[in-house]
């Protein structure tokens, strides 16, 4: 079954609902979907922290959101791909938040009949479907360090390709260190 429209998880409530019964067996959710955020740090490891990049874009969200993992998968490869082809292996990435949260989905029947199969919103916990992370807005989304002013322009333009993947407004700060 198809993964349904990022429009339906991504507004964030004040506090993720999770379920409380007398049971205590019931209260937790049984299986955790894995990951598809495989890796968190890309390129030379050793550059960013000995501060070898002259040039750190930092990538932040303007609002607060739920962000799946699909999403941050997608946005991941394109980054690396792109940086691997255009700068080679001058360059670090890095993501910075981790899906903790576990997406459930409560389906529903429709159509003929659907009402004698279905128990409607009766014991609606859901069943686990994926993960997000809980992002609050001004949040650090990813981190990329570079050096030279060709190589920013280009992760400039790789940041306009990957806005459509991200389903929420982004902003892109830059520090030079001398």
């Amino acid at each position: 079954m198809a993964v349904r429209k990022a429009s339906c998880y991504s507004k964030i409530t004040a506090v993720p609902y999770t379920r409380k019964s007398k049971k205590q067996k019931l209260s937790y959710v049984r299986t955790v979907p894995h990951m598809k955020l495989t890796k968190f740090r890309m390129g030379d490891l050793k550059g960013y922290r000995d501060e070898r990049y002259k040039t750190i874009l930092t990538i932040r969200a303007k609002e607060s959101i739920q962000l799946r993992d699909g999403a941050l998968e997608a946005t991941r490869q394109y980054l690396n791909r792109f940086l691997t082809e255009d700068i080679g292996k001058e360059f670090y990435l890095e993501i910075r938040p981790y899906p903790h949260h576990i997406v459930r989905e409560n389906r529903m029947l429709t159509g003929a009949g659907a009402d004698r199969m279905s128990s409607g919103m009766a014991r609606s916990f859901g069943k686990a479907l994926n993960r997000s992370a809980l992002i609050k807005a001004e949040s650090i989304l990813f981190i990329i360090g570079v050096n030279g002013k060709k190589n920013e322009e280009k992760v400039r333009e790789l940041i306009k390709a990957v806005k459509p993947r991200l389903p929420c407004k982004i902003r892109v700060d830059t520090e030079y260190k001398e």
